[in-house]
């Protein structure tokens, strides 16, 4: 069971955001093994004061991450500010296991010029991937989505069967968010999961719409413009099947 958590990022206050999160995942009632996934940067919002609100690992963000994911036996991806061993901020996607072990981590790897983002954070050099229950689940931030190259070296490093996209992504592109996450879902004959904002922060309104996409680019769910709690039972058998009738990737 896929689950992904959309509401509205308190800005840079960390215990009203965790407080948000617990709320909405109790009430969500997840079956232990579920992934369950929030937004990029959840415990603060979009922010470029990043050296105040970038922590080191195993600060109070990682902890609290860790904590929900052993309490409710759920795997758990989530977005947040850490910094390196170089002390310099990043914007990671970090996910944790039903243990409440850190399993992994992704550093956002195309970072919003247009936003400053370039200005304040480092970006990542590596695409990573992670097996979750019976599929290959690959995470990316945000931006990130409008680079299919990085969507093919994923395929052929990695070959995922799920790709996550954790975002702030504003209501003045939506319709831009909407078409990429069916493209990226055709292009690459996978799932894809995108897990959008509610609300606004200083500079910017967001209006959800987080989806889960088939194969084929057909939306399985769309989150709406509200507070909400998206699921959806995902097929890899059939997944399986369709590559192998349809070998499209073979030929890239």
């Amino acid at each position: 069971m896929v689950i992904g958590l959309q509401f509205d990022i308190a800005w840079e206050n960390k215990a009203a955001n965790f407080a948000t999160v617990r709320r909405l995942v109790t009430a969500a009632r997840p079956e232990p093994g579920s992934l369950v996934i929030l937004p990029e940067m959840f415990a603060t919002g979009f922010s470029m004061n990043a050296d105040a609100i970038a922590e080191p690992y195993g600060g109070v963000t990682e902890q609290f991450l860790a904590n929900i994911a052993k309490e409710f036996g759920i795997s758990l991806m989530a977005g947040a500010v850490m910094r390196g061993r170089d002390g310099r901020p990043r914007n990671k996607c970090l996910v944790f296991s039903p243990a409440g072990e850190l399993k992994a981590f992704y550093t956002k790897m195309r970072l919003f010029t247009p936003g400053g983002e370039s200005k304040h954070y480092t970006a990542g050099e590596k695409i990573i991937a992670f097996s979750c229950d019976d599929c290959v689940v690959t995470p990316f931030v945000c931006y990130d989505l409008r680079f299919p190259e990085l969507f093919r070296r994923a395929m052929v490093e990695h070959n995922p069967e799920l790709f996550v996209i954790i975002a702030n992504f504003p209501q003045k592109r939506i319709r831009h968010w909407l078409r990429l996450l069916q493209a990226r879902a055709v292009e690459n004959q996978a799932y894809v999961v995108g897990i959008n904002r509610i609300g606004s922060d200083p500079i910017q309104s967001y209006p959800g719409h987080s989806l889960i996409v088939d194969p084929e680019g057909e939306v399985v769910v769309d989150g709406g413009e509200s507070e909400t709690v998206i699921r959806a039972e995902l097929n890899f058998p059939m997944l399986r099947q369709y590559r192998q009738k349809l070998p499209f990737l073979s030929d890239m």
